[in-house]
């Protein structure tokens, strides 16, 4: 902080030198251009402030604030044991060993003890959001809990009540009775907290209760790959096991964030936390306090990330939005007219960055909403509307069994993708094992050490279109590839369906 502060001062004396070598002033003047200076040094000392907060002198007053409304999360349930396998022992993992023995010796000994049913507790963290008795937590702390209790900063137990949860964004609601008017947080916007920004966390780590860990915002949308819709908040602050759940805030007291993993090869704080961001929490807990579920928007649209090749052979000016690889039947987008080949550009008046933004967005649509979506098309954008569905639980896929097998005909190259090519035909689809379901050109071999090859394209995949214009015979590609090198293009974009699934793979073009 200090050193930016230096430079831009060092920056505003070093135009105070060239005002100074002007003609001598009266004494009059320079006070007057002293005072001028003084004033301007001033303003921008206060908006150089205003712009990056410094570190407080001490966090403890917003501590004392925010300690009340943060809570233990208590759980247990019943563990089913068996203490014996095929007559023998089996000894249990982790930290039950004196239990163990201790029934294994009493078993063997003077009197079998009636068996008692085994309970296993955990415990993590959680906040309050409505003073009535409303609780936000983790999903992982309270998930397989025969009993859910929480414990106030007072020492006070409650029983809790699971009103909802959503395991794909890690999160749950959790209700307490209570005469009392509890101590509520609110929630404030991720989208609007910068990396570098100060946070305060506080949760229940290893148990220990109410602690409160210091640090700022290290990155934005990190993806850890723990569900679909990642884009945590990055935090040093300390974050340990039972922290869990606990709210992250900023320095306006506001939740940012919900605390939920951390990467540890210890299995202690190294200062890399991740917090659930506001934005996304807030919409899912308010659809678990409507209706105790969760009801995502439905594109109906299998998308790709849009990489540097593919953008050269989509004809695109940067890498960005998500490419659409397959589109369901019958989903919303094919009913808009969202085709194979588009690039979402735009979602409901938002761009789309990179491919797995777009996820995110449509799930915290409204279900039968009508969106405009953008895509870049065969060199154009276009604007559809989409009427969005509810994302089912499950996408079911299945393969027509193969058909008989005939002669087999003549494969036709196509020495500028390193390509041998052939019609997809019975004898085909019964070698390669290709559904009737699937139309295209049969890849039969593979030039090694070709652009095709780098990018693992196999004997068996079809090619489905080039250039998004589809194909049903290697002289289609032929034809078509031919045109992009005498257009003087570089690389091709193929629809490729392989391993069962469609994908857009760029070539680049062998001289």
């Amino acid at each position: 902080m200090k050193n930016r502060a230096d430079q831009k001062f060092r920056h505003t004396g070093a135009s105070a030198q060239v005002l100074v070598s002007r003609p001598i002033l009266t004494k009059q003047g320079l006070q007057q251009w002293m005072i001028g200076i003084a004033v301007v040094i001033g303003i921008m000392s206060m908006a150089f402030t205003a712009k990056a907060r410094s570190a407080p002198d001490s966090f403890a007053d917003l501590a004392e604030e925010l300690l009340p409304t943060v809570v233990n999360v208590i759980t247990s349930q019943k563990i089913e044991e068996t203490t014996e396998t095929d007559g023998q022992p089996q000894v249990p993992q982790g930290e039950n060993f004196e239990e163990f023995f201790r029934d294994f010796f009493e078993r063997r000994g003077g009197g079998r003890q009636p068996e008692q049913p085994r309970r296993g507790g955990a415990q993590g963290s959680g906040f309050v959001i409505d003073s009535a008795g409303l609780i936000v937590t983790n999903n992982h702390v309270i998930e397989g809990a025969d009993e859910v209790a929480v414990r106030l900063q007072d020492g006070t137990v409650l029983e809790a009540k699971v009103i909802g949860a959503d395991e794909k964004t890690d999160l749950a609601l959790l209700k307490v009775e209570t005469d009392i008017k509890l101590p509520a947080t609110s929630w404030g916007s991720s989208d609007e907290s910068r990396i570098g920004d100060w946070v305060l966390a506080i949760g229940n780590p290893f148990g220990l209760g109410g602690s409160v860990s210091a640090g700022i915002i290290s990155a934005h949308s990190r993806d850890i790959g723990s569900g679909p819709y990642d884009s945590f908040i990055q935090t040093d602050a300390a974050i340990n096991r039972g922290n869990s759940g606990g709210p992250l805030f900023n320095m306006d007291g506001k939740v940012i964030g919900v605390n939920s993993a951390i990467y540890s090869p210890s299995g202690g704080s190294v200062g890399i936390g991740f917090s659930i961001p506001s934005v996304m929490a807030q919409h899912i807990i308010e659809q678990l306090r409507e209706s105790g579920e969760v009801k995502r928007g439905w594109l109906g649209v299998q998308i790709q990330t849009v990489t540097e090749e593919l953008a050269e052979g989509l004809r695109l000016d940067e890498p960005s939005g998500a490419l659409v690889s397959s589109v369901t039947k019958g989903g919303p987008a094919e009913k808009a007219g969202v085709k194979v080949g588009d690039v979402i550009l735009e979602f409901n008046n938002r761009k789309v960055p990179e491919m797995r933004k777009l996820p995110r967005m449509v799930a915290e649509t409204s279900i039968g909403r009508e969106v405009d979506v953008v895509v870049w098309r065969k060199g154009e954008k276009k604007t559809v509307s989409v009427d969005l569905g509810q994302l089912p639980d499950d996408v079911v896929a299945s393969a027509a069994p193969s058909k008989t097998k005939k002669e087999e005909k003549k494969a036709s190259k196509v020495a500028d993708l390193g390509l041998y090519l052939g019609e997809l035909d019975s004898e085909t689809r019964q070698r390669f094992s290709i559904s009737d379901s699937v139309n295209g050109v049969v890849i039969t071999d593979v030039v090694p050490n070709s652009s095709a090859a780098e990018k693992s394209l196999r004997p068996g995949d079809i090619i489905v279109e080039v250039d998004q214009e589809e194909v049903t015979n290697p002289g289609q590609v032929a034809s078509l590839v031919g045109k992009a090198k005498e257009a003087g293009f570089r690389v091709v974009t193929l629809l490729v369906f392989k391993q069962g699934e469609y994908s857009w793979v760029a070539i680049k073009l062998d001289s």
